[in-house]
């Protein structure tokens, strides 16, 4: 899931001037989304998401591999669109969350696989567990905000988990145990935010 947000390297990629080191950019929590949905029991798809969390990238335009990002947000700020499902999620048949338990994602690699595309890898933490994911991310978009007026980028991304690998794999395989995650964020540069 986070990293879910971890598309740091794609934003080498555009024309540019060079940078000699990497670059402050943060998230912008208002249009940075995390949706995840699974098989239930063959009769449907549920859904969930996660909103407005925080994190920052550094990029660096002439080496993609001096690139990171880092992102964390609360277990308990998961949406389903029902709250009994909410809480049985956050309930000991899954997560046993406390409003102190993080998810969190560190990027550990990039490579870029294309134009505007790379896979990023990282760390992923959630309930307790640490496994290594890859996200396919998609730069949809770097350049000026027209709003803002400020350099800003925008990222796509997915990635299958297993719910097993960490810890929540209950009623699985009838409730599928593969959740995919489908990552959109925006981010921007944070030196420029600051100016």
């Amino acid at each position: 899931m986070n990293r879910f947000v971890t598309i740091a390297a794609i934003t080498l990629l555009p024309a540019g001037a060079a940078l000699a080191e990497p670059v402050p950019y943060t998230l912008d929590s208002s249009h940075s989304q995390i949706v995840f949905h699974y098989d239930h029991l063959g009769f449907s798809t549920g859904y969930g998401m996660f909103s407005g969390f925080e994190g920052e990238i550094m990029f660096d335009q002439e080496d993609p591999a001096n690139s990171s990002v880092e992102v964390s947000f609360p277990v308990r700020s998961m949406m389903t669109g029902w709250e009994a499902r909410f809480e049985h999620l956050m309930s000991d048949d899954f997560f046993g969350a406390t409003e102190e338990d993080m998810v969190t994602f560190t990027s550990t690699g990039i490579e870029v696989t294309g134009e505007d595309t790379a896979e990023i890898t990282g760390d992923l933490t959630m309930n307790g567990v640490t496994q290594e994911i890859v996200l396919d991310a998609v730069l949809n978009q770097a350049g000026e905000h027209p709003m803002e007026g400020e350099p800003w980028a925008g990222f796509s991304a997915t990635t299958t988990l297993l719910r097993s690998d960490f810890n929540v794999g209950a009623f699985a395989p009838a409730v599928s145990d593969e959740v995919q995650v489908e990552l959109s964020v925006e981010a921007m540069q944070a030196e420029a935010s600051e100016s």
